[in-house]
């Protein structure tokens, strides 16, 4: 099909507004849906072009510039497919979490007023179902341009087209934080726009050492030979802290506990398992691929650094009491992982770290969306204070047991496939160059896992058995609108943990060819 890249990540973009439109007049349901057809629609588009092979799209841009494209390749499609598959699926959950918030924040700017001049209720129903209407339209258009930034961003064939698309998914993404966060979201959402620009920025310096040495800044043009060897490392090391502060590992991780604890919680199942992965994408296409022989000689640094990144994350999610907090902390931790992968120089290594990107995308988003559930019924998000769940929320309990084992794992889930094959990788080149560092690292590794089950297995203990406090009798499962997504993923866990084919015959024949195996 043609332009099927352009349809995909373009049309979003350009039906946003008609997203906004139909939510103002008509209200949320409608906006929802409308929505949903038209991430449905473009991951359909997706699938699609990624199941015919590597399809690319060529299209003139400016002359400093080069070209404008789009690729899709055994490296970009695991990345696109699952950023628009939990783009869809949240739609739908999105509608009764943002509406249950949008009736907060109601209640909350118009507490004042009814006490002071009582208002009849029924100039507040109306009132309020036209706050709904507007917020919604608005949440919906900035979803689309969010989802769009994305995709544009993993699909680009170009140095400055990446930088742009990198920079689009902060704008909605700080807007969405900032108006509908929990606790002093401006003040988050600043954060978040000054972290992860000021990495940009740090990004772009790399990428423009790159494109002006060479005189083009198209991915097709990027010859490491040709740049100067002084150039050469200190353009992939900016690009390496750039992408470091998107992935949240260690020293560069300080905003992302605050972002994901007080972003709406569809965002947050976002944020976390699709869009801080995009930083590990941009490692593997910019340094990997492109600059093999530094790659080699930074990879040990990568190895250590993720490393690091998983024991602290690990070790910071046991000690949280606020739900999102500990999934935030533990999605530090997963990003530990991919960076490790990357640092094995292995096929299987790298192999491994992409697919740990596709199962923390199904198992964390899981777990985001049982988080919102909790919110939206039982309205607390301290740990401390839930217990005994399961029997309340059958479907939520068993969907969250099956995410949690997924970030630790553990067969028949896609985690254990990710996280077998990565440290296969690992041991593989420690054993290969008979490097002490890298058999420590080896060992350490895993220990990290163990930290990763026991904070989720606590998590899980906490939240879902034992006594169910009193104040908790009367809890009820979530709707289908947050449920079905839910049980959509867990499946799909299982599906990817069975068959794991189906994200592995792109990935490691395309790993295989960069480090020229």
């Amino acid at each position: 099909m043609e332009y099927a890249l352009l349809q995909a990540v373009f049309l979003p973009l350009l039906l946003s507004p008609i997203a906004y439109i139909i939510g103002r007049k008509v209200g949320p349901t409608p906006a929802m849906w409308f929505t949903f057809a038209i991430l449905l629609y473009t991951t359909v588009l997706v699938i699609n072009a990624a199941l015919s092979g590597t399809v690319e799209e060529h299209y003139p841009w400016t002359e400093q510039f080069g070209e404008f494209g789009f690729l899709l390749d055994g490296l970009a499609s695991p990345f696109a497919i699952m950023i628009y598959v939990l783009s869809t699926i949240l739609v739908l959950y999105s509608k009764p979490y943002m509406i249950h918030k949008f009736h907060e924040q109601f209640e909350e700017e118009h507490h004042i007023n009814t006490s002071s001049s009582g208002q009849t209720s029924v100039v507040e129903s109306s009132s309020l179902s036209n706050y709904v209407n507007a917020k919604s339209g608005l949440y919906f258009a900035l979803y689309l341009v969010f989802a769009m930034g994305m995709l544009g961003t993993v699909l680009s064939t170009n140095l400055i087209e990446f930088y742009i698309f990198f920079e689009v998914m902060l704008i909605p993404g700080f807007f969405l934080v900032a108006f509908w966060g929990d606790g002093p979201r401006r003040k988050i959402g600043l954060m978040f726009l000054f972290w992860t620009h000021a990495g940009a920025v740090v990004l772009l310096l790399g990428f423009l050492m790159i494109g002006l040495s060479l005189g083009s800044f198209d991915f097709v043009d990027i010859r490491e030979s040709e740049i100067p060897q002084d150039i050469v490392m200190i353009s992939a090391v900016a690009i390496a802290i750039g992408l470091g502060v998107k992935l949240a590992v260690f020293m560069f991780h300080i905003w992302l506990p605050y972002v994901h604890g007080s972003a709406p919680t569809p965002i947050s199942a976002l944020l976390s398992p699709a869009m801080i992965g995009i930083g590990a994408y941009g490692i593997f296409r910019l340094i990997v691929e492109f600059l093999p022989a530094t790659f080699a000689e930074l990879s040990i640094w990568f190895h250590i650094w993720g490393l690091v990144t998983m024991i602290y994350g690990g070790a910071m999610a046991l000690m949280q009491d606020d739900l999102k907090r500990l999934l935030a902390y533990s999605s530090i931790s997963q990003m530990g992982y991919l960076l490790f992968g990357i640092g094995s120089m292995s096929a299987l290594g790298l192999s491994g770290a992409e697919m740990m990107y596709v199962t923390h995308a199904i198992g964390k988003g899981i777990l985001f969306m049982m988080a919102g559930i909790i919110i939206v019924k039982v309205g607390t998000r301290s740990i401390s204070k839930l217990g005994g769940l399961a029997g309340k929320m059958p479907i939520t309990a068993v969907c969250a047991v099956i995410g949690a084992l997924t970030i630790m794992g553990v067969p028949p889930t896609s985690g254990f496939m990710g996280e077998w094959v990565l440290f296969y990788g690992a041991l593989e080149t420690a054993i290969e160059e008979g490097s002490t560092i890298r058999a420590v690292t080896f060992g350490l590794g895993l220990v990290a896992t163990a930290l990763t089950m026991s904070y989720m297995l606590w998590m899980l203990k906490r939240v879902f058995f034992g006594k169910t406090p009193e104040h908790l009798e009367n809890v009820k499962e979530g709707s289908w609108y947050m449920t079905a997504p839910m049980m959509v993923l867990a499946g799909f866990s299982i599906v990817v943990g069975i068959y794991p084919d189906i994200f592995f015959k792109t990935i490691i024949p395309y790993m295989n060819g960069v480090l020229g195996v």
